[in-house]
């Protein structure tokens, strides 16, 4: 499994995410690219402590099991359900977002174990190092993949 935190990996996502034009379609899902580039951030925000959701119900109950299927190797499928928190309604600035993802993305992959947050994950419940890898990664994947990139 690719790793953020190995500097090959993190840096082709970089280069992804730099690729990525105001133009670019979504090849299956509603948002925008604009809308997409707000919404990767705010799990890499969760992992990194900054951006802080409570428990819900759903998460306690189901969490556990959907860590298993979301943080193995697999990719994700398209049109996965958006937790609320992570739903952007609003038109971002293209190149604002997109400056502010890479500078989280590299917060991340440079922060290593020790900038993660010590917190349950507000789903899945407590993460190891590498869940929080994996889920970044993977997310990160998704969504470029969501626009060719």
């Amino acid at each position: 499994m690719k790793s953020m935190f190995n500097p090959a990996d993190s840096g082709a996502i970089l280069a992804r995410i730099e690729n990525l034009s105001a133009g670019a379609q979504a090849q299956w899902g509603k948002m925008t690219v604009a809308q997409a580039l707000v919404h990767m951030q705010q799990p890499i925000l969760v992992a990194l402590g900054e951006l802080k959701l409570k428990r819900g119900l759903i998460g306690i109950l189901f969490g556990k099991m959907a860590k298993k299927k979301m943080a193995n190797e697999e990719l994700y499928e398209r049109n996965l359900p958006t937790d609320k928190h992570f739903i952007v309604r609003h038109d971002p600035v293209f190149e604002d977002e997109k400056t502010k993802l890479i500078a989280l993305v590299q917060r991340f992959a440079n922060g290593g174990a020790e900038a993660l947050s010590k917190e349950p994950h507000p789903f899945f419940g407590p993460l190891t190092t590498q869940e929080w890898d994996i889920l970044q990664w993977k997310h990160l994947d998704h969504h470029l993949r969501q626009f060719g990139a």
